[in-house]
């Protein structure tokens, strides 16, 4: 049987099998490259059950058979990419349902972008959006828990997870949200068929009770070695998060805390409801020019006490792509909205061409608050506060100033993307994390090692968490690249785990991370990871290859091969 036979009675999206959708799909933004079989479009939840009912009951004659969510295509660690069935959601799963000042219910194809003007309407947001977000899907956000600017005020996204609509192995879609213990042991008792009831924590029929028997039996009898294995960081995206699931202190037991940043590994998503919050009508932000790394940490800590929004920063070398290809942002804002930017990069121009010499890092603190009077008063005391240090410190005049700040920290992955010839980026070192204490040492050991290899690279991030994004350039046409990557990966890794950290803090594992996994947690972990695995997905049709399964030789098979 080839995979074209797909015939699913009442099934109402699309199946599409031709050249151009298959190469559309075989791509996302990391380094690999891998070309489907068919594409499926489902209209409904129904379609998503009937796709997994299908999968199942034709196993038996082909065991390769699997699928794997798609959203918008944005991830940067080869997630939605499958060699069997890809399910994208975006054509038509990407309805906008209910929205109140407390929550906003949403279909997983639906652009982030057009999610937040509908939340806007009530002055309200889900938060959590990553540097994407103009192009980037809500089911993507689940699937990989994303972060991003905000993410030191208000976390994660599974920190904004009401509830969720799940189709599970078996094909039927279930409705996941925080229990109680009672709740739970009501669902892990009903041993057979349908139950009827208030519904208050029963479980609807024999397969969501065994799911949760088990998990539940996973987690309680192996809580403390769990929760010594989170990483000693805010922000992680690493393995699952089986020590975010239950908390004896508070008693709750919730699985959208797994399902978030599973990678479509557990179950497909159907339908989210997010937690929505305040959006505070002003903002403004204070500009730190950093000509070294040394104070770093210690200017953090006396940042952090002032409750900002966000600290995020990007590097010289981001400047120097900023002004060197400042044309391209004509294309995204228009003649007169790149007019008014450039208008704001004139300094940072004549300062590049002027000294050749700008700040080996620019930090960005930005605060929000309900009146400009009252976020000027605080961007003072805070610039007065740290004025010791010796550092430039500038406080935007305007929005459009600040916004300048913005595109280049949000643009400089697409400007070294498109304009350096000969080679492209390489993001497979693209997410660490460390306490932000440790960012003075951490930073330079990590630069060495790059160095070591003679890369050109970017550096960006969140030094509020101690998350950083690294980019380097690479020549995959090189039959040595995979030998690079694999062995800086591994060294970086090293020096991440010296100092607690995580290797990926909000871009998740993919294909290129899963094999690090066992560097990061050992092999007790790994295993519980397998298992988690085997309750959900017993057959192993849901993206396989991510989280657990996933190799070395995955990456070296699948890496694109050409710039």
């Amino acid at each position: 049987m080839t995979i074209k036979q797909i015939n699913i009675e009442g099934f109402q999206g699309d199946i599409e099998y031709n050249e151009n959708t298959l190469i559309e799909h075989s791509r996302d933004a990391s380094l690999f490259e891998i070309k489907p079989q068919a594409v499926v479009f489902p209209k409904n939840s129904s379609d998503v059950c009937k796709l997994v009912k299908w999968v199942n009951e034709n196993r038996q004659n082909d065991p390769t058979l699997s699928i794997t969510a798609r959203s918008a295509g944005t991830d940067m660690s080869g997630g939605p990419l499958n060699s069997s069935i890809i399910l994208d959601f975006t054509r038509y799963m990407n309805a906008i349902g209910e929205i109140t000042d407390e929550y906003g219910v949403v279909q997983p194809g639906c652009f982030y972008r057009n999610f937040e003007k509908e939340t806007m309407k009530r002055m309200r947001i889900m938060p959590t959006f990553p540097a994407s977000r103009e192009i980037c899907a809500v089911g993507g956000m689940v699937a990989n828990n994303s972060g991003g600017e905000k993410s030191l005020k208000y976390g994660k996204t599974e920190d904004h997870i009401r509830q969720l609509r799940v189709v599970f192995n078996d094909g039927n879609e279930y409705v996941i949200k925080p229990l109680t213990e009672k709740e739970i042991k009501e669902k892990i008792a009903i041993d057979e068929g349908v139950v009827t009831g208030d519904g208050s924590g029963q479980a609807t029929d024999k397969n969501e009770a065994e799911i949760y028997k088990k998990i539940w039996a996973l987690i309680s009898e192996n809580y403390d070695l769990i929760k010594s294995a989170r990483p000693d960081v805010s922000k992680n995206s690493a393995g699952y998060y089986l020590w975010n699931v239950y908390d004896k202190k508070t008693g709750v037991f919730d699985l959208c805390h797994l399902i978030a940043g599973s990678q479509g590994t557990l179950g497909i998503v159907t339908e989210i409801t997010f937690n929505l919050v305040p959006v505070e009508p002003y903002s403004n932000m204070l500009v730190v020019f950093l000509p070294e790394l040394t104070h770093l940490s210690e200017l953090i800590n006396e940042v952090l006490p002032f409750g900002p929004d966000s600290v995020e920063s990007y590097d010289d070398y981001s400047m120097k792509l900023a002004v060197k290809f400042f044309f391209d942002f004509f294309k995204q804002l228009g003649f007169w909205g790149a007019i008014k930017l450039g208008v704001q990069f004139i300094p940072d121009a004549w300062a590049v061409v002027a000294t050749r010499k700008i700040p080996k890092l620019i930090l960005m603190v930005e605060f929000t608050g309900n009146s400009e009077k009252e976020i000027h008063e605080k961007l003072v005391e805070l610039k007065n506060h740290i004025i010791h240090f010796g550092y430039k410190v500038h406080i935007a005049r305007n929005n459009a100033e600040a916004d300048k700040y913005w595109r280049i920290r949000h643009e400089s992955f697409n400007l070294l993307r498109k304009h350096v010839k000969g080679r492209r980026t390489a993001p497979f070192i693209d997410d660490i994390i460390v306490k932000p204490e440790y960012l003075p040492v951490f930073i330079p050991r990590i630069q060495k090692l790059i160095d070591e290899y003679k890369l050109i690279y970017t550096v960006a991030g969140h030094p509020g968490n101690g998350n950083f994004h690294i980019i380097p350039l690479m020549d995959l046409k090189s039959p040595y690249s995979a030998d690079v990557i694999l062995d800086l990966s591994k060294k970086v890794y090293d020096l991440v785990h010296e100092y607690h950290g995580s290797i990926t803090a909000e871009h998740n594992d993919g294909i290129i991370r899963t094999p690090y996994l066992l560097q990061q947690y050992g092999p007790e972990i790994i295993s519980l990871f397998e298992q988690t695995k085997n309750i959900f997905d017993p057959q192993n049709i849901f993206n396989p290859g991510k989280k657990v399964g996933g190799t070395f030789e995955d990456i070296r098979k699948y890496m694109i091969k050409k710039n």
